[in-house]
């Protein structure tokens, strides 16, 4: 039964049947429509409020719960259901499991609409719980009330808030108090950070108007326990900016490399911006294997870096490399893979698009004293081409680890015209991997399937596919 609460529709009873797309779950109205519901779990019996309709859906929330799943979890999480960051905490983490397998299942079946062999069950992750290696947060001067403080007639005082952004809100930040994503110190740096500052009257940013001191801080920390710490000022202020960053070096002197940059443009993307260094080294080491990869502050590493060995073994495995073959490890970021299967291979050619990040994997190579490896700058659909095979040799295998996008269809041609015998292929987005595979099952079939689960509480899954010339 349905019926109207100030000019929205409110369905009652409403039975939670699945996980959805983004982590918010799914339902079905009496009039046959989807509802997609956040922060419930397949299995709620629920009234709902829709806020949004389409002419194929509802969007809404639950204003009443009747039934509770039996795959209902009490999340840890002070800040779940606002933050938006771990949609699924309220949720068994078996269960986050199964349905993270059953999307990648269903996106290879009915995008792919391939031949597919029996899955190998997805990997969990053993930390379920501060396990990302890199955090990001912004200053806000006015944070995000919840519904009790706006209503509030007393007197909310500062403002100011280090956090998160709301999700769909460019410009509401809300103020983090524990996150149970990275592990210790990043509480702890992330809110003396704030009390400092708010104690010594630093001005955080105001995105509307573009000014104030504080805009951002990233954490990245690494397996070996070393520790980057990056404040991102908008306002060129070098007596306050050195008064906080030697707070902090002093406070925590454990943290390896203490970094700024002063950014005034529209937008906080770290990547076009002159990082400098103000304590410590400008990198920070990850081990993995005995090998050793720097990672600086632009530098893309997996997020996860105890899955990223899971799945690094993965990869190599679905290879199945002899010491023989000429590997081929497209969009290689740093070339973390093609360093890891290097021992296995009698070459491997890296490319990317990024020039930081081959200058990382070269250095990193020669750390490592790898000299078998390979690594090129480049558009990958305008390197990888005819005269770059002719100059590096046809390769027996290819991994693949491509961006959300999925592989561009002229690579995609090229590998379907040089032939490899094997291409693993890593992706973080199974549906544009299953039309990836389906673009090359002319010459290709699946033979092998694993997902990986790279970050728990969250809908996000990684898939590894081995793939074998008919």
């Amino acid at each position: 039964m349905a019926k109207k609460n100030t000019d929205k529709i409110v369905f009652d009873h409403i039975k939670v049947l699945d996980a959805g797309a983004k982590g918010v779950s799914v339902a079905k109205a009496p009039d046959g429509k989807v509802i997609f519901i956040p922060n419930v779990v397949p299995g709620d019996l629920v009234d709902v409020q829709t806020f949004k309709k389409r002419k194929a859906y509802y969007e809404g929330k639950a204003v009443r719960f009747h039934e509770y799943s039996e795959h209902r979890i009490e999340p840890i999480c002070e800040h779940f259901g606002v933050c938006g960051g771990c949609k699924w905490q309220n949720m068994k983490y078996s269960q986050q499991l199964f349905y993270k397998q059953n999307e990648v299942f269903n996106h290879l079946q009915r995008i792919g609409k391939i031949a597919l062999p029996e899955f190998e069950p997805i990997l969990g992750s053993e930390k379920q719980f501060f396990y990302r290696n890199k955090m990001e947060f912004s200053f806000s001067n006015s944070r995000w009330l919840t519904e009790k403080e706006i209503d509030s007639t007393e007197d909310l005082g500062n403002r100011n808030a280090l956090g998160f952004h709301i999700p769909k809100m460019w410009d509401k930040i809300l103020d983090i108090n524990k996150c149970h994503l990275q592990e210790d110190p990043s509480n702890a740096i992330r809110n003396e950070i704030r009390a400092f500052a708010n104690e010594n009257n630093l001005t955080f940013f105001n995105p509307r108007n573009h000014e104030g001191l504080l805009r951002t801080l990233m954490m990245r920390t690494a397996s070996t326990g070393e520790i980057m710490v990056l404040i991102q000022f908008f306002e060129n202020d070098k007596a306050s900016r050195e008064l906080i960053l030697d707070h902090i070096y002093e406070k925590f002197p454990q943290i390896t490399s203490l970094q700024y940059v002063v950014n005034n443009k529209a937008n906080d993307t770290l990547y076009d911006q002159n990082i400098k260094l103000y304590k410590g080294r400008d990198y920070i080491l990850e081990e993995m294997e005995g090998l050793k990869f720097s990672i600086n502050a632009k530098s893309f590493y997996q997020t996860n870096s105890d899955q990223a060995y899971e799945l690094y073994k993965i990869t190599r495995d679905f290879a199945g490399l002899t010491g023989t073959e000429t590997v081929y490890d497209l969009y290689t970021g740093t070339g973390t893979i093609a360093q890891f299967v290097s021992k296995k291979a009698k070459k491997v050619i890296g490319v990317e698009s990024v020039p930081e990040a081959i200058i990382d994997a070269k250095a990193n190579a020669e750390r490592n004293n790898i000299t078998n490896c390979e690594f090129y700058v480049g558009d990958m659909k305008v390197v990888f081409n005819e005269s770059f095979i002719a100059q590096h040799g046809k390769p027996d295998v290819i991994i693949t680890d491509p961006p959300r996008d999925g592989m561009h269809k002229d690579v995609i041609e090229q590998i379907m015209k040089i032939e490899p015998e094997k291409i693993v292929y890593v992706s973080c987005n199974s549906a544009t991997q299953a039309r990836d595979l389906a673009l090359m099952d002319e010459k290709y079939k699946v033979a092998r399937v694993r997902p990986v689960d790279m970050f728990p509480q969250t809908h996000h899954v990684e898939n590894v596919v081995l793939l074998e010339r008919r």
